[in-house]
């Protein structure tokens, strides 16, 4: 261990020892590329017996430094934050850790995270939190997060409708001016909010087999998408598997507003496949979808692998073309692949890769895949995987960022990571959602974050009107163009 240049630091930390290895810190920051706009990395260190602890933070593009001096974390100042790394947009951050244990100081080697060119144009992040049980629910909502600072509302709790399970939720292309959701149990609904005037749907009708969910609205926002799943749930027999989501039915239509019509097609709808998780391109003029053959249940459950397909769109007259096409083939590869999501841009899907099945956020080897739309290629997105499941994913309006979640924290929780992708493809090592006291908020939380999506600004929801809504019953019918 050498002294350090006493220059360089105050005392008495000038003449801390120098460790020969990386700090140990939660989350793991260490090369990460982030947006300027991002909230402050604050950090912990994982020791236990550490008694104080110095951050200095070097910038490639500026001589001046910032720093945080504490005992528990990290704890950079918000504005400062922001302003270094405008400053260093584009350029790299050299954090230097030092720490005092049992009485002597120590510096650990200096880590380094990267100033992305690309700026992250969302206000923030949607989501809903939800305890990771089986059968039964309990508090849930859907949730917003500044992600320039640490700022969490609730969009709608549960506790304003008891008894009602908030499902997938979406936005048109990130601006909630569009956006809708729906709810499950004995108030069962379909919300379709348009610049604030709120309609809930009576989504069932002898036309569906469920209710209508995994939605996504076409560009224009004339449409939005939605698959209508009867779904099941069951308990693995095997230690290392917890729990299977599967459909034994499900369909893929269209839903215009203006009409509360139902736009449906017998290629969409076909008894011997499974049809799920429908999606527009960025130009409107392609539904994506994913499709697998119907296989028996229970006995059949791990042949259920599906495909990515598309149709034409013609949103003129709202009528889908006349073939389907398959795009990426899964099943040849022995593999299942999901929740499909372009870019914005048109150059890529993303999609989530499995052994088999529609749900794979309890399969371990779920991964998240890139689809070139241009090259026909299809990869895994190493470098923002691991070994657990990473799965529900979506992108920011520029198309440079993604939203994930993973266990691979635990293993039991997921969480939110964020990533960047350059305009050659390549992808940017994950870093977990910013807390203020990380380690102390994610060991506190019991819920599970899923469905998250980028917002570009907040959503505008009256909570205790929605409540009360949800809970009269007033439902618009749909009806079957």
């Amino acid at each position: 261990m050498a002294t350090l240049d006493s220059c360089c630091y105050p005392s008495p930390w000038s003449e801390a020892k120098e460790i020969k290895q990386l700090p140990k810190i939660f989350p793991d920051y260490i090369g990460v590329t982030v947006p300027v706009n991002i909230a402050p990395l604050n950090f912990n260190m994982t020791d236990d017996d550490v008694d104080e602890m110095l951050v200095s933070v070097a910038g490639s593009k500026t001589i001046e430094e910032i720093s945080s001096f504490g005992k528990e974390y990290a704890d950079f100042d918000v504005e400062e934050w922001h302003d270094f790394l405008r400053k260093n947009k584009g350029g790299k951050l050299t954090v230097s850790v030092f720490v005092l244990k049992n009485g002597e100081r120590f510096k650990y080697q200096d880590f380094d995270i990267y100033v992305s060119p690309y700026e992250l144009k969302d206000w923030g992040l949607t989501y809903r939190r939800i305890a990771p049980g089986y059968e039964v629910y309990g508090k849930l909502g859907i949730y917003q997060r500044n992600l320039s600072n640490f700022e969490e509302t609730a969009i709608l709790e549960n506790t304003a409708a008891p008894g009602a399970c908030l499902n997938c939720h979406t936005a048109n292309r990130t601006n909630p001016d569009q956006f809708t959701f729906h709810v499950r149990g004995d108030h069962g609904a379909t919300l379709v909010s348009q610049n604030g005037k709120r309609e809930w749907l009576k989504a069932k009708n002898e036309s569906q087999k469920g209710s209508m969910v995994y939605p996504y609205w076409h560009p224009s926002g004339k449409y939005c998408a939605y698959s209508t799943n009867t779904t099941h749930q069951s308990f693995h027999a095997v230690k290392d598997e917890r729990i299977e989501v599967f459909d034994q039915a499900s369909d893929v239509f269209v839903y215009e507003p203006a009409t509360h019509e139902l736009i449906l097609d017998s290629l969409l709808m076909t008894k011997d496949h499974y049809e799920t998780y429908p999606v527009f391109s960025p130009d409107g003029k392609t539904l994506y979808f994913c499709s697998s053959t119907a296989e028996p249940i229970p006995s059949g459950y791990k042949d259920i692998k599906y495909n990515i397909c598309k149709i034409g769109f013609d949103a003129a007259t709202g009528k889908f073309g006349n073939k389907v096409d398959t795009i990426f083939n899964a099943r040849e590869l022995g593999k299942s692949a999901t929740h499909p999501r372009p870019s914005y841009d048109g150059r890529y899907i993303m999609f989530t890769m499995s052994d088999y099945g529609c749900f794979p956020i309890w399969h371990k080897e779920a991964d998240n895949w890139l689809l070139d739309l241009k090259t026909g290629q299809a990869r895994p997105m190493t470098a923002a995987n691991s070994r657990n499941t990473d799965s529900w994913h979506n992108w920011s309006r520029d198309s440079h960022w993604f939203v994930f979640t993973s266990r691979r924290g635990d293993g039991l929780y997921t969480r939110l990571y964020l990533a960047c992708i350059d305009d050659k493809g390549n992808v940017s090592k994950p870093f977990l959602l910013p807390q203020r006291n990380p380690k102390k908020y994610y060991d506190e939380l019991q819920d599970s974050y899923n469905t998250p999506d980028f917002t570009s600004k907040p959503v505008e929801l009256d909570a205790r009107a929605a409540g009360n809504e949800i809970m009269s019953d007033k439902r618009i019918p749909t009806k079957v163009r």
